[in-house]
């Protein structure tokens, strides 16, 4: 099983017939992983807040999730992700690969490397998301004739609570097009265990300020879900699709 997904808001299971539900324990906690079928492969696939929708954002077990995958044999993850736009290129609707990320977070476990038994280690995130995952996806889409913007940068908040006007201003001047509250630290946990990791944002609403009026998390949710066939089509043909190379991310494989 070398392929995982890790699914956002609105995205609980990867499709079709359920699969088997498998518990895996790992040093960070047990995790609940679905083995199911896609793209004819066998895939691992973690809620990341529970299949209910039940664990907020600053209280996910990013640690453990990704620990999990890796026990698995994962080697490749793709990530779907619920955002708000400050570009005006990328309006609702709109489907994004993540491809640079600005860490507005704060309290969260981000490392396997605490100077503990992990021992001291810096991870290089020049590139953050894995190149070769992400040109896949790009592929993908233009296949399925989906438009999807080839890179765009990500400014995690903490959360759960939605970002200031303020806030978004801030992020929209350091260069960030879309905000959400989830992708760190998964992402830089992701390169640490030496896992290839992708993310594809779909917009599902304008960030504070940008949009008229007040945002809902009800509404965020409804839309996400009404854009999941696209996500599990372009996910599957990914991962269909998918040609394994020595990717250098796999290089801080460690753990």
């Amino acid at each position: 099983m070398d392929f995982g997904i890790i699914g956002g808001t609105g995205f609980y299971q990867t499709g079709g017939e359920p699969g088997k539900r498998i518990e895996v324990a790992t040093p960070y906690g047990l995790v609940e992983v679905e083995q199911g079928s896609f793209g004819g492969r066998t895939v691992a696939f973690v809620a990341r807040h529970g299949w209910q929708h039940s664990v907020p954002p600053h209280r996910i077990n990013y640690r453990a999730n990704v620990s999990a995958l890796q026990q698995l044999g994962v080697t490749s993850v793709l990530a779907s992700a619920a955002v708000g736009s400050m570009a005006e290129a990328l309006p609702p609707g709109a489907l994004a690969i993540v491809t640079q990320f600005l860490d507005f977070t704060r309290g969260r476990p981000s490392t396997f490397f605490d100077g503990d038994s992990g021992g001291v280690v810096h991870v290089d995130m020049t590139e953050p998301y894995c190149p070769h995952l992400s040109r896949e996806l790009a592929a993908a889409a233009q296949s399925l004739g989906e438009q999807v913007a080839p890179a765009a940068t990500y400014a995690c908040a903490e959360g759960p609570r939605f970002e200031t006007a303020a806030e978004i201003r801030m992020y929209r001047m350091l260069g960030a097009d879309l905000v959400g509250m989830t992708n760190v630290p998964e992402v830089t946990l992701a390169r640490e265990a030496g896992i290839c990791y992708a993310t594809v944002a779909v917009v599902t609403n304008w960030a504070a300020g940008v949009s008229e009026t007040p945002l809902a998390h009800e509404e965020v949710s409804a839309f996400m879900e009404r854009q999941i066939p696209r996500l599990r089509a372009l996910f599957e043909r990914t991962i269909a699709d998918h040609q394994e190379i020595a990717c250098s991310c796999r290089r801080w494989r460690t753990l």
